[in-house]
């Protein structure tokens, strides 16, 4: 006779389908937005498409390499906060080889996070906050894309927003995903009624290689905001809801693996990877595995998935190309409305530090660059100022 009370073991593809899961709305909620902030720094069609490549397979190996050697769901990302920065920041002084220079500079500041600890409490010692206002004040130009691109081509935008939205009430997790899946019918119907055709070569995945310069303005004005924003909205979160589940990620080897994934794509133009945010309770929950212990099957099965989405980044890129107007740019401002509503709210969250927050967001949307240094740069030091200011004198 079999005992019928003994405890049930859920099959392996459980993990393994949360893992593809992880992957799929990872990559199709914000890869547009890579590849916006790549070329508002100067990359080509190729070497965002490069870039986008990059990153997949870095972070792809990075999800395996952690996953599998800790035993545990953890799942790497690209920095998507950051490609929004990017965007806002466009050209800097030596154009797109500064631009790889900087994302070098990136790495080498995650590697020194992780063997020097008091990087990492300088970050933490700016006010959430501040830089909560800087990241939402970079993200305001890039959500407003889906309200202009109703009014310039409201048949192509028009769908994509009605998709998001019914979504958004029915299955959350997929609005984005399947906005995206609008999108890409537009543009198949805009190719389709124009005649356009495809070149073959262009959906080939490629990797194209840059060499780095550096220059003071993209090292101010990309890297650094670009590190604060890597640390302070994805990685320190990160690290907060994989312990809400129960696992204690080893800060320093997850440091070394994403600066050191971050320094290999750099060249081929990948911004930066670091440890997911959101996208992490999908590998982690209870919903990947009942038992904690084989959840890291899923964060396994998210790299591998990374690195086989890799292989379509070229013609995801090649989508974007053939896209009507404003089409790709509304997908990517909704796909970071999320993103958008946190930094609001945590940057507002406390009155006490309201007003320098106010000033951080306004000069960070304010989309000034002095000195040839990005808005994103001045809005910290003006954040800064003005709460020191307001705070001289008091405990």
């Amino acid at each position: 006779m079999t005992n019928s009370s003994a405890p049930t073991i859920a099959p392996l593809s459980r993990p393994i389908i949360a893992g593809v899961v992880t992957a799929l709305v990872g990559f199709t909620s914000s890869f547009a937005v890579v590849l916006t902030g790549l070329a508002a720094v100067g990359a080509t069609p190729g070497q965002a498409a490069s870039g986008l490549l990059a990153l997949s397979l870095t972070m792809g190996i990075a999800c395996i390499v952690l996953a599998t050697r800790y035993r545990m769901p953890i799942t790497v990302a690209w920095s998507t906060p950051g490609a929004a920065l990017l965007a806002a920041t466009g050209l800097v002084e030596g154009g797109w080889p500064a631009a790889v220079g900087a994302f070098l500079v990136v790495a080498a500041l995650i590697l020194l996070t992780a063997l020097v600890p008091q990087i990492g409490a300088l970050i933490a010692s700016i006010p959430a906050s501040i830089a909560q206002a800087m990241l939402a004040g970079v993200l305001l130009p890039l959500c407003l894309a889906p309200v202009t691109g109703l009014a310039l081509n409201p048949w192509g935008v028009a769908p994509v927003a009605i998709t998001w939205l019914i979504f958004a009430r029915l299955a959350p997790r997929w609005a984005v995903p399947f906005a995206f899946v609008a999108a890409t019918m537009v543009v198949i119907i805009g190719v389709v009624t124009s005649g356009k055709t495809v070149d073959p070569a262009l959906l080939i995945p490629q990797l194209e290689w840059t060499a780095p310069t550096f220059t003071l303005g993209a090292v101010i004005g990309i890297a650094l905001p670009l590190f604060v924003v890597t640390m302070a909205s994805q990685n320190v979160p990160g690290i907060a809801i994989m312990r809400s589940y129960g696992y204690e990620v080893p800060w320093r080897p997850a440091m070394l693996v994403t600066g050191l994934g971050t320094a290999a794509g750099a060249a081929a133009g990948g911004h930066a990877i670091n440890l997911a945010a959101i996208s992490a309770a999908l590998a982690a929950a209870p919903e990947a595995d009942p038992d904690p212990k084989r959840r890291w099957v899923a964060g396994l099965s998210t790299g591998i998935s990374y690195v086989l989405l890799g292989g379509c980044a070229s013609a995801f890129a090649a989508l974007v190309l053939l896209a009507p107007p404003a089409v790709i740019p509304a997908v990517a401002g909704i796909a970071l409305f999320a993103a958008f509503g946190s930094s609001v709210q945590q940057a507002i969250d406390d009155p006490g530090e309201r007003i320098p927050a106010v000033v951080t967001f306004l000069v960070a949307a304010s989309g000034i660059a002095v000195l040839g240094i990005s808005a994103a740069f001045w809005a910290i030091v003006a954040g800064l100022l003005v709460r020191g200011v307001l705070h001289l004198g008091r405990r």
